[in-house]
């Protein structure tokens, strides 16, 4: 809960990531509230006694909206597909816009690596910046099981992660109105 509202309020990158691992632990955990609190609160030694409650439902209300949205053995909750539609609207916006010349620049040298992306992780339809958060979500995942070997989506993080580090800064500059879009740089 804590981190989660750090992480929004620093990068939406990292908050959508993570979001998408609790996700998982919550399906690891079965949904369950005592495996939930035993894994997932209360090895967290900064919490009072008195806080760990809330901790436990944040976490029960995420398994109850992935529940709730037909979730629980898959997929991602709609509150970061939207998000990344947002970060994508925004992605559209700075290909065009003066103000994402930077931004244009990165892009150019992921975009000949988007088809075999695509290729790899499937979903023909998906658009290029959900395709780039899968490509770090998976990347993430193989080195948590300890793969951390190039595969064909992890050869690609070294042009997949600038784009989004720059999205995501500027999407939360965007939002905190420290970057007017329409003007001019």
């Amino acid at each position: 809960m804590d981190i989660a509202q750090a992480k929004r309020c620093e990068n939406i990158a990292e908050y959508i990531l993570y979001l998408w691992q609790v996700e998982d632990l919550l399906r690891a955990l079965q949904f369950s509230p005592e495996a939930v609190y035993s894994q997932l609160v209360a090895p967290r030694t900064e919490l009072t006694e008195e806080q760990k409650p809330a901790f436990l439902m944040w976490y029960l209300d995420i398994a109850g909206l992935l529940r709730q949205e037909g979730k629980e053995e898959k997929g991602h909750l709609e509150h970061t597909l939207h998000l990344i539609q947002d970060l994508h609207d925004l992605h559209l916006q700075l290909l065009k816009l003066p103000v994402g010349e930077h931004y244009r620049r990165t892009f150019a040298k992921l975009e000949p690596e988007l088809p075999r992306l695509r290729g790899v992780l499937g979903n023909p339809g998906m658009n290029d910046t959900e395709l780039c958060f899968r490509a770090l979500y998976a990347t993430m995942l193989y080195r948590i099981q300890g793969q951390g070997g190039k595969t064909a989506v992890t050869d690609t993080l070294e042009v997949v992660s600038p784009v989004i580090a720059e999205l995501a800064a500027m999407y939360g500059k965007a939002e905190r109105g420290e970057l007017d879009l329409f003007k001019d740089r």
